[in-house]
């Protein structure tokens, strides 16, 4: 007897997944634990093996379409099976499930259009004269032009009339500066074809409608508060080099700040914690969330039990993180269980910012760039290397006082970096 083989639910915030790539076509044989299909759910595109054996008879939702969790993704059964009442009897239940049943029959959705871009050219406008506050016409009234011939020469070469040239030689002749002065733009030869207004819409990624929800929801719902700190990093840049010089993996500044952040978290419990309704969950392991920029937004992979890894174990796995993050190859247990997030968008040369809390984390903190700055160091001026961080934290679970003495235990580990590593934490 045919069986129908619905959309999976495979991460804990998926509600709709695309078919990236069909393995299989109508008519082919399937067995038990074969690859069927390439799902791309809100986070990363993962294998899906069949739990049945069979003939494929009917795909459910075609390759590059988006279907809900639990729609028919494909019917399998004995070659030759009718499957046409099953899929009506679906459908009827669909309909009966469906809030609409009680009031008015469901209206037929309109099929998912595929990821396209498309080009939209309005109506011409037409283009209005460009005016220089400076290009008053200025014939004489003999109808000469009074202009220097190296003036005439320059005119000439960049298309400019003299007429509208206001000179400042004597008695108004135009000389070569007031050439120079042109602003060219007003000359610029126009085509009708660069006048028209066009715009590029690209229908919404799982990942992004992901995003979209979920930090509107923690915006929305957990009172954030901000605070600022900023650090002293030549210690840790010098750190940094020395440590690199004999390092089984190169460490970044971003390996030692999570190092860090994880050594402070075991110190303040309460900041590694999360809100659960009735209930406040204070996390005894460490588990920090990396935020990864990718093509369609972000991914936020888990390095676990961070405050027991050397600098250069947490170096190696970061890597392979984004790695698999930017080739959205991330498995569940790679992206879930966080109870503190780090984003850092220094080596985009951003100095500050605030970051929105990433469910179900209380805080999360934003790293600006290391950059160098005149400081007062004994009474002197002298160059230093500065660093600035936000840690933004839900009211709920953190007081200021409490987030505030997190950032001091993260302070005085980065700008004291012998503190942090212990014999074995290279």
């Amino acid at each position: 007897m045919a069986e129908i083989v619905r959309m999976p639910k495979l991460s804990d915030t998926m509600s709709e997944g695309v078919v990236a790539k069909w393995h299989k076509k109508v008519g082919d044989k399937v067995a038990s634990g074969e690859l069927l299909a390439d799902i791309e759910t809100d986070k990363a595109t993962m294998e899906f093996e069949s739990f049945q054996t069979g003939v494929l008879l009917y795909i459910g939702v075609e390759q590059g379409k988006t279907a809900p969790v639990d729609s028919i993704l494909a019917i399998l059964g004995k070659e030759g099976e009718d499957v046409k009442a099953l899929i009506e009897e679906d459908k009827k239940k669909s309909i009966v499930g469906s809030p609409q049943s009680t009031a008015e029959p469901a209206k037929k959705e309109e099929p998912v259009a595929e990821v396209k871009k498309d080009v939209v050219e309005q109506k011409e406008q037409s283009p209005q004269p460009i005016t220089d506050h400076r290009l008053p016409n200025t014939d004489s009234t003999d109808g000469r032009i009074k202009a220097s011939p190296l003036a005439k020469k320059l005119a000439k070469e960049k298309g400019i009339d003299l007429s509208r040239l206001q000179g400042s030689g004597d008695a108004g002749r135009v000389v070569k500066r007031d050439v120079f002065d042109v602003n060219l733009s007003a000359y610029a030869p126009r085509s009708v074809a660069d006048e028209k207004e066009s715009y590029t819409e690209v229908d919404v990624s799982q990942m992004r409608k992901t995003i979209a929800k979920r930090l509107a929801e923690s915006k929305f719902t957990a009172p954030h508060f901000y605070l600022t700190i900023e650090l002293d990093m030549d210690n840790a840049v010098a750190a940094r080099t020395a440590i690199n010089a004999v390092a089984p993996a190169k460490i970044s500044f971003n390996d030692m700040i999570l190092k860090a952040a994880a050594v402070a978290l075991k110190e303040h419990p309460k900041v590694n914690a999360s809100w659960r309704g009735d209930k406040i969950r204070y996390n005894n392991h460490v588990h920090i969330g990396v935020a990864v920029a990718v093509e369609e937004g972000l991914l936020v992979p888990v390095v676990r039990f961070a405050d027991t890894k050397p600098l250069s174990q947490i170096a190696t796995e970061v890597k392979a993180l984004a790695e698999k993050a930017q080739t959205k190859k991330l498995q569940p247990a790679e992206w879930e269980g966080n109870t503190f997030t780090i984003s850092n968008l220094g080596m985009f040369g951003i100095e500050e910012f605030t970051a929105i809390i990433n469910p179900p984390d209380a805080c999360i903190m934003a790293i600006g760039a290391v950059r160098q700055t005149p400081v007062v160091k004994n009474g002197q001026v002298v160059a230093g290397n500065v660093m600035k961080v936000t840690l933004s934290c839900d009211h709920r679970v953190v007081d200021g006082a409490t987030g505030a003495k997190f950032l001091q235990t993260f302070k005085f580990l980065l700008e004291n970096p012998v503190a942090l590593l212990g014999r074995n934490e290279i």
